[in-house]
C-alpha cells in the first residue's frame, strides 16, 4: 500500500508541482508534462483521428491537381531534412549533453509522425483537396505545445551564459578563424593594415600570440622532446655498462682495462655527440619539423609552377610566329600564364609564412633555453659566458637562427632547381647547354670558397661578442669610470673592438658571390659549333627565362651555405651555453634535527680548479645562531656558497633542512619599487611587513624616499645609498620566513648604531629571527658572545670552531685577535644597549616632502626609469639626411652613376639579344653572328662589373655610415649624466648597441643595395613592355597608382610595428642582465619559476610585434605581386592581339621581362620597408643626441695649472645639492673650509647627505646653488676629467671589470710595474697577486666575481695608492674587509696619505677618532663641526653614536 502511495505522489509530482507553477515568480510547466503530455497530445490527435480522415478522402475525389516541379523540389528538401534530424539531431543532443539518451526514441516517434503528414498531404493532392482542416488543426496543437518547451529551452540557455565566468577581453589572432581563402591569401591580416594606416598602432591594437606560439607551450613541449632525447643518451650508456662488467668478470684484469678503455671511448663519442649539438638540432627538429614540412611542400609545389611557366612562354612565342594558328590559343596561354604565376605567388608566400613561424618559434625556444639555463649554471660556467655574451646570444645570435631556418631549404633545393633548369636548357640548346653547366661547375667551386671565406671571416661575430660584453660593464659600473675619469680608456677599447668589427665586415662583403655570363657561354657554343644553329626568339627568350630561374638558386646557394656556416657556430654557442655544467644539487630535508650539516666536504669554484674549502666539517644546530669569521679571502663567503649548492663538490657529504633565505655581501637589488623588492613575489601581510620594516630600520627611509615604499629603485640600487641596499636586501630574507637564514655580512655597509638595532632587532637572541637557523658572516666582535656557534677560517679551512667563551679559554689565534682589536669594539652592558637611544636615534629622518609632492600620484612621484617609448607614423627625412650625410655627398652621386649605368647595360644587352632573335634566316644560317655575339659578350661583362662596383661602394658606405653612428652613440652615452643611467633601464642601451647598430652594419646596406638594384629593373621592365606594346602604359598607369596606394597601407603599419618590436626587445635584454646578476639570490629563495615566467612575458610581448609584422610582408607580396600578373597578363594579351605587327623577338623580351615583374614589385617594396623599418634603428641610435649631457670633461685654454691641486684645501660656500628637480635638498646651505693636510670625518644617519658631499666634490651630481672651491679655484669652472683626475676616491662599492688586475689598477699604461707593485704591497695584496700565476696579467672576471670582496676594496685602494693625489675621499671604503685588514688600510692612508686632505664618510667611528675633526651630518645640514675630543665632551650627537658604538 505504502509503495502504490509513493507511486502515486511521484506521479502527481511529475505532471503537477504546485510549486514550479504556481507558487512562483516565473510560473513553468514541469519538465515531466512537457516531455510527454505536450508533445503527445498533438501526435495522439494524428494518429488517432488519422485513418477516419483517410476514409473520407476514400469517398470524396474533387480531381487530381498535378505535380508540379517546384513541388517535387519541396517534397525531396522536406523529406531530406526529416530524415536528417531524424537520425543525427538525437545523437548530437545526447552527446552534447542537451538531452538524455532515453529522450531519443520520443524524437524518433515524432519524426515519423511528421513523415505521416507530408503523406497526408499528398494524398489531400491525388483526391483534390488544396487546403485541410484536418492538418492545419494538427500545426496550429504541434506549434502551441511546442512553445512551452521552447520558452523553457531558452531561458535555460540564458541562464547558462549568464552564468559563465566574465573573461578580460583580449585581442585573439583573426588567423584563427579565417576561411580558407582568407589564409591563402592574408586577407585577414587587412585589418590591422587598416587600422595602423589610420593612426599610429599601439601595442594594445596588437593580437595576442595563438597558444602554439606562446614561450609556455613552446618550451614545455621543448623540454618533453629533450628528455626523451637524453633518455635515449643515457639508454645507450646504460646498455654498455652491464655487458662491461660480465665481460670483464670473465676475462679478469686485462679484459677489464680493455673494456673500461673501451667504455670511456663511448662515453668520449656521447659527450663529442652533445657538444656537437645534434642532441639539441633533433629536439628542435622533432617539435618544428613537422610544420616546417609542410611549407617545405609548398616551396616543391611553387618550384613545379615556376617551371611550368617558360613552357608556357615557349608555346605563346609558338603561336606568335605561326599566323595560323587560331587566336583562342594565344589568349589561353596568356591566361593559364597569369594562373600559373598566380599560383606560384601563393605556394612561395605559404612557404615564406610557414618559415618565419617556424623561425619565430625556434627563436622563442633559444631565448627560453638560454634564460632557464642562465638561472641553473655554476659560478665556474657563469664566468666563460658572461653577461655581454648572453645578451648577445638572445640578440643578434637568434636573429641568425631565424635567418637560418628561412635559407635552410635553399641548401639542398638550389642544386635540384640548378640541375631542373640545365635539363630543360639541354632541351632547347642540345649540347650547347654544357657549355652552361660547365659554368655552373665553376660557380660551384668557387661561391663556394667565397662562402667558407665569409664563414671564416665571421670573427666579426666575435668582436661583436666582445664590444657587447665590454659595454655591459661599462654601464654596469658607470659610476666608477665617471669617479676616476676612465671613460676615455674604456672608449678606446670599445673602439678598439669596433674597428676589428669592422675591417673584418669589409672583408666578408668584399667576397661577393660571382655569377658568371651563363647566356653568353651556351649561346655562344649554340651558334659557334654549327652555322645552321639559328637563335629564334622561342629559343632565346624562353632559355633567358630559364636562366633567370637559374641566378635566384646560384645567388641563393652561397649565401645558404654562408648563413649556414655562421649559425653553427652561433647554434654551438647557444649550445655550449645550455649545456653548461648546472648547479650542484645540494640534499634538502625538511624534517632533521639540524639546520645545515657538512661532513667533510671539500668545495672548489670549478672542476678543475684547486679546491679552495678543504676538511669542512660543520654541524649547525636548527634555531641556532651561527657566526664564521675570519681574515679578507679567507673563505667565509665561499662556505655560505657551498651552503647554497654554488660550489663544485669534491668530495663529502651536504645537507640543508627546510627552505633557504640568503643575504649577499653585495646587495643585488630589482629594477622595482622597493615594495616588490622586500615582497620578492609573496603576497603582502601588513602587519607582519610592517614589522619587517621596523626591524630592518626601513621606516626612516621611508620618510626620506619620494613615494615611500613605492619609490621606484633603480637598476642595482642606484639611487639607494650601499647600507639601504643591504637593509632592503635584509628585509627581503626576513620576510620570507624561511628555515635557514645565510647572511654574508649584512651589518658591514650600515653604521654602527643601525648595525646594533639590526642585529638585537632581527639577528640576534631576541630578534624576529631568533627561532630561525642563522650562518652569520660579520667582522664586528661585538655581536660574537650572543653567537651559539663561532667558526673561525683561514685559508679556506676552518681552523677553531667553539662559542665565544671555549675560544677564549682556548687562548689560540681567535683570542689573541679579539684581545688586540676587543678595545675598538667594546659596548656598553645590556641595560645600556636596551635603554632607548638608538630607537630613537635610528628614526631620525630627512624633511618631510613637501605638500605639492604629496598631493601628486605616488606612483608617478616614485617612477624612476623610463620605459622606452615608440615613435610613432613614417620616419622623419631628417633620419634619411642624417644617414647619407655621414656616408658623404662624394660616395652617393657614383653610386647613382654606377646603378644608372648597369641598367642601361642591362637594357642594352636585352635588346640587343631581341634583335639577335629577329634577325633573318639565309640559306639556314644568320649573317654577322660573330659581332652580335661579342656585343653581346661585352655588354654583359660592362653589366657583371657595374653590379660587383655598386655591391662593393654600398657596402663601405654602409660601413662608413655605421662608423659614425656607433661612435655618436658612444659618445652621447660616456657624456650622459648618472640621473641618466639611473633613469635608463640598461637593456635599452644593449638593445642600441647590439640590435640597432648590428641593423645599421648589415640590413640597411643590404636593403639600399636591392631597393635601388630593383627600381631601376623596375624602370628596364616598363621601358622594354613600353617598347613592344605602347597600350601598356594604359593598365601601367593604374598598377602603379595602386601599387602606391598598398605599400602606403603597409610601409605605415609596418614601420610603427618595427618601432614596437625594437621597443619590447629592449626589457627582454634588461631581465636577462638582471637575472644572470642576481641568480645567485633567485636559486637560493626558490623563486626561478616566477622568474621565468617574467621573461616568458616579455618574450611573449616582443612577439607580438614581431609576428604581425612578417605576415604584413606576405599580405604585401600577395597583392603586389598580383598586380605584377596583371601586368603579365596585360602583356600577354597585346601582345596576342598585335601579333600582326609586332616580331616575336619583341614579344619574347615583353613577355619574359613582364615575368619578372611579380618578384621586382614584391622585392622593391620589401628592400623599402627594410629600409624604412632599419633606418628606426638610426632613429633610436640618434635618440641619444637630444638628452642632456654633462659638462665638458676639459676645457680648452683652461687656465688649471699642471700641478694643481697644490695644497689640497676645499672651501663650500652655500653649498645647496638635489638629486632631481622636485625632490627634497640632499645639501642645505652647506658651508664649510678644509685646509691643507687635514683629516676629517663625516658622519651622520642614512640620508644624512653624508655621501651626496662626495657626489657634489666629484660634480657626479651639479650644485643647484652655491660653489665649491679647491686651491681657491671653482670646480664648476674647469673640465670634469681635469676635477676627476686629479682627486680620488674609495668607493663603497668596489667595481673591477674584466681584463688583467693590471688594467683594472692602470688602464692608461700611465705607471711603471714597480710603482704598481708597490701600490699593491701598500694595499696588503703584493703577497695574493704574487701566488698567482699570471701575477699582473691575472685575468679579473666580469666585476671582479672571482675575487672576494674585500679583495676588490683592497684593489680600489692600491687605484688610489697608485694615483697619489692631494686629496683623497674615502666613502665607507672598508666596510668589506674585517678589523685587522681595516687597521692597516687605517695605518696605509694614514702613512701615504699623511701630506694629503683626506675625507673620510666613515661608519665605524674608531677609524675617525684620531682625525683633526668630525663633521656630523643630519639632514642635509651640519650640525656639530669640531675635533673628536671637543665633539665628545660637548655630550651632543657625535656623543650619543659614540655611545652606541662602545667608544665612551
Amino acid at each position: 500500500a505504502i509503495n502504490v502511495l509513493e507511486r502515486t505522489n511521484g506521479l502527481t509530482l511529475c505532471f503537477q508541482d504546485w510549486n514550479v507553477t504556481w507558487y512562483t515568480a516565473h510560473p513553468d510547466l514541469t519538465q515531466c508534462f512537457q516531455h510527454t503530455v505536450l508533445v503527445w497530445f498533438p501526435c495522439f490527435y494524428l494518429w488517432v483521428c488519422a485513418p477516419f480522415y483517410c476514409l473520407y478522402l476514400r469517398f470524396y475525389d474533387n480531381g487530381r491537381i498535378s505535380l508540379s516541379s517546384l513541388c517535387c523540389a519541396k517534397t525531396i528538401f522536406v523529406s531530406t531534412c526529416l530524415s536528417c534530424l531524424m537520425v543525427f539531431c538525437p545523437v548530437l543532443l545526447v552527446c552534447f549533453g542537451f538531452l538524455k539518451l532515453p529522450m531519443t526514441s520520443i524524437l524518433t516517434e515524432i519524426h515519423c509522425l511528421q513523415i505521416l503528414a507530408v503523406l497526408l498531404i499528398h494524398l489531400e493532392r491525388l483526391r483534390g483537396f488544396r487546403s485541410s482542416v484536418f492538418l492545419f488543426l494538427f500545426w496550429t496543437l504541434a506549434v502551441i505545445c511546442s512553445l512551452v518547451p521552447l520558452r523553457a529551452n531558452i531561458q535555460a540557455i540564458i541562464d547558462e551564459v549568464c552564468a559563465f565566468p566574465v573573461y578580460p577581453t583580449i585581442n585573439p589572432c583573426p588567423v584563427e578563424d579565417a576561411s580558407f581563402l582568407s589564409k591563402v591569401l592574408f586577407w585577414w591580416y587587412g585589418r590591422l593594415a587598416v587600422k595602423g594606416y589610420r593612426s599610429p598602432l599601439q601595442a594594445e591594437d596588437l593580437w595576442s600570440l595563438r597558444e602554439e606560439d606562446t614561450s609556455e607551450k613552446i618550451i614545455c613541449d621543448l623540454e618533453k622532446e629533450w628528455a626523451k632525447q637524453w633518455t635515449k643518451v643515457w639508454i645507450k650508456m646504460l646498455c654498455f655498462l652491464p655487458q662491461t662488467r660480465q665481460e670483464s668478470a670473465l676475462n679478469g684484469a686485462q679484459a677489464l682495462g680493455y673494456k673500461l678503455s673501451e667504455q670511456t671511448q663511448l662515453l668520449r663519442k656521447l659527450h663529442k655527440e652533445q657538444i656537437s649539438g645534434f642532441c639539441l638540432l633533433r629536439t628542435l627538429a622533432k617539435n618544428f619539423g613537422p610544420y616546417f614540412l609542410t611549407g617545405t611542400l609548398c616551396l616543391v609545389i611553387q618550384d613545379a609552377f615556376m617551371f611550368s611557366i617558360p613552357q608556357v612562354l615557349s608555346l605563346l612565342l609558338g603561336f606568335v610566329r605561326d599566323e595560323d594558328a587560331p587566336l583562342w590559343k594565344g589568349y589561353l596561354f596568356a591566361f593559364l600564364m597569369f594562373l600559373l604565376s598566380c599560383l606560384q605567388s601563393l605556394f612561395n608566400h605559404q612557404y615564406m609564412y610557414a618559415c618565419f613561424t617556424v623561425g619565430m618559434r625556434v627563436k622563442t625556444a633559444v631565448m627560453g633555453l638560454v634564460y632557464r639555463k642562465s638561472l641553473v649554471i655554476n659560478s665556474a660556467a657563469r664566468r666563460t659566458c658572461t653577461v655581454g655574451e648572453i645578451v648577445n646570444l638572445v640578440s643578434a645570435d637568434t636573429q641568425k637562427l631565424m635567418d637560418f631556418v628561412v635559407y635552410f631549404n635553399a641548401v639542398w633545393v638550389a642544386p635540384i632547381e640548378i640541375a631542373l633548369c640545365l635539363f630543360f636548357l639541354w632541351q632547347r640548346l642540345g649540347p650547347s647547354a654544357l657549355a652552361g653547366i660547365a659554368t655552373v661547375i665553376l660557380i660551384f667551386p668557387l661561391n663556394g670558397f667565397i662562402a667558407k671565406m665569409r664563414s671564416k671571416l665571421q670573427v666579426q661575430m666575435k668582436y661583436m661578442d666582445g664590444r657587447i660584453k665590454l659595454m655591459n660593464e661599462i654601464l654596469s659600473g658607470i659610476k666608477i669610470l665617471k669617479f676616476y675619469a676612465w671613460e676615455n680608456a674604456f672608449r678606446e677599447r670599445v673602439l678598439g673592438y669596433r674597428e676589428k668589427e669592422l675591417n673584418a665586415l669589409k672583408k666578408v662583403l668584399s667576397c661577393t658571390p660571382l655569377c658568371l655570363q651563363i647566356a653568353f657561354a651556351m649561346f655562344g657554343v649554340y651558334v659557334l659549333i654549327d652555322e645552321k644553329h639559328v637563335l629564334d626568339a622561342q629559343k632565346v627568350f624562353v632559355s633567358m627565362a630559364l636562366i633567370n630561374i637559374l641566378k635566384a638558386p646560384l645567388s641563393q646557394l652561397p649565401f645558404a651555405m654562408s648563413t649556414t656556416m655562421q649559425v653553427s657556430s652561433k647554434y654551438l654557442n647557444a649550445y655550449v651555453f645550455i649545456f653548461l655544467k648546472k648547479l650542484l644539487k645540494i640534499t634538502l630535508f625538511f624534517f632533521y634535527i639540524d639546520g645545515v650539516v657538512i661532513d667533510n666536504g671539500t668545495f672548489s669554484w670549478s672542476k678543475d680548479s684547486t679546491p679552495c674549502l678543504r676538511r669542512i666539517n660543520v654541524k649547525v644546530q636548527r634555531g641556532s645562531l651561527v657566526a664564521v669569521v675570519g681574515h679578507v679571502g679567507s673563505g667565509k663567503s665561499s662556505l655560505l656558497s657551498a651552503m647554497l649548492g654554488e660550489m663544485e663538490k669534491k668530495s663529502g657529504h651536504i645537507t640543508v633542512s627546510g627552505s633557504v633565505a640568503y643575504v649577499p655581501q653585495q646587495a643585488w637589488i630589482q629594477n622595482a619599487t622597493l615594495k616588490d623588492n622586500i615582497l620578492f613575489g609573496r603576497e603582502r601581510k601588513d602587519s607582519w611587513y610592517q614589522k619587517v620594516l621596523e626591524a630592518c630600520a626601513l621606516l626612516p627611509d621611508l620618510e626620506i624616499l619620494p613615494a615611500r615604499d613605492a619609490t621606484e629603485i633603480g637598476e642595482k640600487g642606484l639611487n639607494l645609498s650601499g647600507g639601504q641596499k643591504q637593509r632592503a636586501s635584509l628585509a627581503r630574507a626576513v620576510y620570507r620566513k624561511a628555515d635557514v637564514y645565510l647572511l654574508d655580512d649584512p651589518l658591514s655597509a650600515v653604521d654602527a648604531h643601525v648595525g646594533q638595532h639590526i642585529f638585537e632587532k632581527v639577528i640576534g637572541p631576541n630578534g624576529v629571527l631568533k627561532n630561525k637557523t642563522r650562518v652569520l658572516v660579520t667582522h664586528g666582535l661585538s655581536f660574537l658572545p650572543q653567537a651559539d656557534l663561532i667558526l673561525v677560517m683561514e685559508d679556506g679551512e676552518i681552523t677553531e670552531m667553539g662559542s665565544y667563551a671555549e675560544l677564549l679559554s682556548r687562548k689560540n689565534t681567535f683570542a689573541d685577535f679579539v684581545k688586540a682589536f676587543s678595545v675598538s669594539e667594546r659596548k656598553e652592558s645590556a641595560t645600556n644597549r636596551g635603554n632607548g637611544d638608538m630607537g630613537s636615534a635610528s628614526i631620525q629622518t630627512m624633511e618631510a616632502i613637501s605638500d605639492t609632492e604629496q598631493e601628486q600620484d605616488q606612483e608617478e612621484v616614485g617612477r624612476l626609469t623610463q620605459a622606452d617609448k615608440a615613435h610613432t607614423g613614417r620616419v622623419k627625412l631628417e633620419m634619411y639626411v642624417e644617414y647619407f650625410r655621414t656616408i658623404g655627398l662624394a660616395f652617393i652621386i657614383p653610386v647613382i652613376f654606377l646603378y644608372a649605368f648597369q641598367q642601361a647595360a642591362s637594357l642594352a644587352y636585352n635588346y640587343w639579344l631581341s634583335l639577335w632573335a629577329d634577325d633573318p634566316v639565309v640559306n639556314g644560317t644568320q649573317v654577322g653572328t660573330d659581332l652580335k655575339l661579342g656585343v653581346f659578350g661585352a655588354l654583359g661583362f660592362a653589366q657583371g662589373i657595374a653590379i660587383f662596383g655598386t655591391t662593393v661602394a654600398i657596402s663601405l658606405g654602409g660601413i662608413i655610415a655605421s662608423r659614425h653612428l656607433h661612435l655618436d652613440l658612444l659618445n652621447n652615452v660616456l657624456h650622459s649624466p648618472m640621473s641618466f643611467f639611473e633613469s635608463t633601464p640598461s637593456g635599452n642601451l644593449l638593445n642600441r648597441f647590439s640590435k640597432e647598430i648590428d641593423a645599421i652594419d648589415c640590413m640597411i646596406p643590404d636593403g639600399l643595395k636591392m631597393m635601388l638594384g630593383y627600381m631601376f629593373k623596375l624602370l628596364e621592365v616598363c621601358i622594354i613592355v613600353l617598347m613592344a606594346t605602347p597600350f601598356a602604359g594604359v593598365i601601367i598607369l593604374p598598377l602603379t597608382l595602386l601599387y602606391a596606394f598598398i605599400q602606403s597601407f603597409y610601409v605605415a603599419t609596418s614601420c610603427q610595428l618595427r618601432r614596437l618590436e625594437s621597443v619590447s626587445r629592449s626589457p627582454i635584454y634588461t631581465h636577462f642582465n638582471e637575472t644572470v646578476q642576481g641568480a645567485g639570490v633567485i636559486r637560493a629563495f626558490g623563486e626561478q619559476s616566477r622568474f621565468i615566467l617574467l621573461a616568458n612575458s616579455r618574450v611573449d610581448h616582443n612577439q607580438t610585434s614581431y609576428f604581425p609584422r612578417f605576415v604584413a610582408t606576405r599580405w604585401l607580396a600577395v597583392n603586389l605581386e598580383f598586380l605584377g600578373n596583371l601586368l603579365v597578363l596585360a602583356a600577354a594579351i597585346l601582345s596576342v592581339m598585335g601579333r600582326a605587327t609586332l616580331s616575336p623577338g619583341i614579344v619574347g623580351l615583353a613577355v619574359s621581362h613582364s615575368l619578372q615583374v611579380t618578384g621586382i614589385l614584391s622585392w622593391i617594396v620589401r628592400a623599402w620597408t627594410d629600409v624604412e623599418n632599419n633606418i628606426v634603428s638610426v632613429e633610436r641610435v640618434k635618440e641619444y643626441a637630444e638628452t642632456t649631457k654633462e659638462a665638458p670633461w676639459a676645457i680648452e685654454d683652461s687656465p688649471l695649472p699642471s700641478d694643481w691641486p697644490k695644497s689640497g684645501s676645499i672651501g663650500f660656500q652655500e653649498y645647496g645639492l638635489q638629486y632631481r628637480r622636485g625632490l627634497d635638498w640632499a645639501l642645505k646651505e652647506i658651508s664649510l673650509s678644509v685646509n691643507e693636510r687635514e683629516k676629517v670625518g663625516i658622519v651622520g644617519r642614512t640620508g644624512a647627505g653624508k655621501s651626496s658631499l662626495a657626489l657634489g666634490i666629484f660634480r657626479i651630481l651639479e650644485a643647484a646653488k652655491g660653489k665649491i672651491f679647491i686651491d681657491g679655484i671653482n670646480i664648476a669652472e674647469i673640465g670634469l676629467h681635469e676635477l676627476r683626475s686629479r682627486i680620488t676616491i674609495i668607493p663603497q662599492d668596489p667595481v673591477l671589470f674584466s681584463g688583467s688586475l693590471r688594467m683594472n689598477l692602470d688602464p692608461f699604461d700611465g705607471y711603471t710595474d714597480e710603482e704598481v707593485w708597490r701600490a699593491l704591497e701598500l694595499a696588503r695584496l703584493k703577497n695574493f697577486v704574487s701566488g698567482l700565476p699570471d701575477k699582473l696579467n691575472h685575468e679579473c672576471s666580469e666585476g671582479g666575481e672571482n675575487l672576494s670582496l674585500g679583495q676588490r676594496q683592497l684593489v680600489c685602494l692600491a687605484r688610489a695608492l697608485l694615483r697619489k693625489t692631494k686629496i683623497l675621499v674615502l666613502d665607507e671604503a672598508t666596510a668589506a674587509v674585517d678589523l685587522e685588514t681595516d687597521n692597516l688600510i687605517q695605518s696605509t692612508i694614514r702613512t701615504q696619505f699623511e701630506d694629503c686632505t683626506v675625507l673620510t664618510i666613515a661608519h665605524r667611528l674608531n677609524t675617525i677618532m684620531d682625525y683633526t675633526r668630525v663633521i656630523v651630518m643630519d639632514r642635509g645640514h651640519i650640525t656639530e663641526m669640531d675635533s673628536p675630543t671637543n665633539l665628545i665632551s660637548q655630550r651632543g650627537q657625535f656623543y650619543q653614536m659614540c655611545r652606541e658604538a662602545g667608544l665612551v
